[in-house]
């Protein structure tokens, strides 16, 4: 694994609860924007829920039919354009209902097993539109501008380093660089002719800003001390030598509301539901059987007695 891809993997890792996004958000690291759709994938026009799309000896396929099976077939259609999911949600529908036909004639939903499954699918089903309506109802503006304010309050400033490394294997490889710079050569050049991180000597050994935590702790050591402007000794890690450079040293900013917004709806949701669930818990008279008792103490629910608290300020690790 290269140094590059240990630092990326790490500052991957920090985006789980809000507050670590908030306090890693920084343009330097986003990601390039996927690529648009080909020239031929034109978004279909949307129909009237109403729509007759297909029938099958005689039964109706609707356009409202084809958006509820596309919600569950999200995944499986996730890299196709519009018109290539509706296609593909109509055909699995299609399908579907020949399928049911011919379980039918054979009298597949008589049995005791296949109307548990029945009543099962639709408990499911009506429980996901409990949640999805208590989901829409927790999601307004100020909700989720005030949970921003609060855990933005409360982040303390962080320090951040943008730094640049040349990476060798040997010592006399990292001395030699030294030597190259100290006659003015230009960092960059020279990290594209040498360093053997293939994850940042294209860009000029250019790592762009990152914080305490993110780095093996010699390099961060070193980096972190270095002005900038600065070229460091070698360093040594598992990785090999390195020879840094700071272009720049700034207090991590707060990325905008806007940036950081799907997060926070993701955050907001998911409290709402969870609180929702702990409450029809507690509100019910529900007992175990003998037969029925776990085996070990239940494991809480997130946002239950503190199991997932709101997000905290703490700087990413």
């Amino acid at each position: 694994m290269t140094f590059s891809a240990l630092w990326s993997r790490r500052g991957h890792a920090l985006g789980a609860a809000l507050a670590l996004t908030l306090a890693a958000a920084s343009p330097a690291l986003c990601q390039t924007p996927p690529a648009p759709a080909a020239a031929d994938a034109k978004e279909a026009p949307k129909q009237d829920p109403s729509t007759v799309l297909a029938k099958v000896d005689g039964e109706e396929i609707t356009a409202g039919d084809v958006a509820v099976a596309s919600e569950d077939l999200e995944q499986s259609m996730s890299s196709m354009t519009e018109p290539q999911r509706r296609d593909y949600a109509l055909n699995y529908l299609i399908d579907l209902k020949l399928a049911a036909r011919a379980a039918e004639k054979d009298k597949l939903g008589d049995s005791d097993e296949f109307k548990k499954r029945l009543a099962y699918l639709k408990d499911r089903a009506l429980m996901e539109e409990l949640l999805q309506r208590e989901a829409k109802a927790a999601v307004t503006d100020e909700r989720l501008h005030k949970l921003y304010d609060e855990t933005a309050k409360n982040l303390k400033p962080e320090e951040e380093v943008h730094a640049r490394h040349i990476l060798v294997k040997t010592e006399d490889e990292a001395k030699k660089v030294e030597e190259r710079l100290a006659k003015g050569e230009d960092f960059a050049k020279v990290a594209n002719e040498v360093s053997i991180d293939p994850g940042s000597a294209k860009q000029g050994g250019d790592l762009g800003f990152f914080a305490r935590g993110q780095m093996v702790p010699a390099f961060e050591e070193t980096a972190f001390k270095l002005e900038p402007g600065k070229v460091s000794d070698p360093v040594k890690t598992q990785f090999g030598y390195h020879v840094i450079k700071v272009d720049e040293k700034r207090t991590r900013p707060i990325p905008p509301f806007e940036q950081v917004r799907p997060q926070i709806e993701n955050y907001v949701v998911r409290t709402a539901q969870q609180d929702l669930v702990l409450k029809l818990r507690n509100d019910a008279n529900v007992e175990r059987t003998d037969a029925g008792k776990p085996l070990a103490p239940p494991v809480p629910l997130p946002g239950a007695d503190g199991a997932e608290a709101a997000p905290q300020p703490d700087a990413p690790k």
